[in-house]
């Protein structure tokens, strides 16, 4: 099931004014797994889909992600795809370890900005002060975040209802120079589906699809990751 953010914020924030309880709110509203999470095992596929000049490509493997959240592709043959696959795993993964509100941001403090169509501004002070995000109701429809030397904006525009928290379904991402906001790399659009991996979760990632925008010398790009046959590993 998806749907757009769009729940009206609560509690009604003023300009400037401390927003800690609604950005809580809104951070421990993401779908996270449980502790005791066993990992799962499955197939993995990546596809380029082709175009009037060129003929697609396929490649077929099967991975495995621990309950140490560690991914092991296995079968494919082309490094880079091999490392794409793995990538895209361990980066669902890592985002969904649980972590308490105390431990992410406990050193930062969180002040309201504007409110526009995307959501309020959520202004970071403190250990992480430089980082931005917006929120509406309680979903985080923008994360503005500096990391390893550089600046990624991420726009959230749908999101997946798991009953235990949300997923995001649609986003765009992009990354920049953060002493001049200079693009590096095209923006890059996702479109996420979860599914069940059993009838009590957790949620795992079957389909992802990348459509990335060309940017200088290198032409736009366009992913197809699909994760089958899911299972929980024994």
């Amino acid at each position: 099931m998806t749907a757009t953010p769009n729940v009206p914020t609560s509690p009604v924030l003023v300009l400037g004014g401390d927003c800690t309880a609604a950005f809580r709110a809104a951070y421990e509203n993401r779908y996270t797994w449980d502790p005791d999470f066993g990992g799962y095992q499955g197939r993995c596929i990546w596809e380029q889909p082709g175009d009037a000049a060129q003929d697609g490509k396929r490649v077929e493997g099967s991975f495995v992600v621990g309950a140490d959240l560690k991914a092991t592709v296995t079968g494919v043959a082309d490094e880079e795809i091999h490392k794409a696959l793995a990538s895209q795993l361990w980066e669902v993964a890592i985002h969904r370890v649980r972590r308490s509100f105390e431990q992410t941001h406990g050193a930062n403090t969180f002040s309201a900005g504007d409110t526009d169509a995307v959501g309020t501004e959520v202004i970071v002070g403190g250990k992480n002060e430089g980082d931005r995000y917006r929120i509406k109701g309680d979903v985080v429809t923008m994360v503005h975040r500096h990391i390893h030397g550089t600046v990624v904006t991420i726009f959230t525009e749908s999101t997946t209802d798991t009953g235990s928290g949300y997923l995001s379904r649609s986003y765009t991402s992009q990354y920049a120079d953060p002493a001049t906001g200079a693009a590096k790399g095209g923006i890059s659009r996702f479109t996420d589906t979860f599914v069940p991996l059993t009838e009590a979760g957790p949620w795992v990632l079957s389909e992802r699809v990348v459509e990335t925008a060309a940017h200088g010398d290198t032409p736009a790009g366009h992913q197809v990751f699909r994760f089958e046959d899911l299972a929980p590993l024994a």
